[in-house]
């Protein structure tokens, strides 16, 4: 029987359709922001956008020297 592998630092990651949600925003939006280097993005396998969600939720609290602009 086979289990899955897991990374001792994994952390849970968002969607940008979720980050947008907390932020209230479009989900274009968070994508800007990640290319523009406002917020960290990691790639998965298929090429799609995750957001660290403890990042994202230093972001919301305002614990970080980051600003996030629409």
């Amino acid at each position: 029987m086979t289990t899955p592998r897991q990374r001792p630092e994994s952390e849970p990651l968002l969607t940008p359709s979720e980050v947008a949600t907390l932020f209230r925003v479009d989900p274009k939006t968070v994508t800007r922001w990640a290319k523009a280097g406002k917020l960290t993005s990691i790639r998965t396998l298929g090429g799609h956008r995750r957001y660290r969600e403890s990042e994202v939720r230093s972001l919301l609290e305002g614990n970080t020297n980051v600003t996030v602009n629409a």
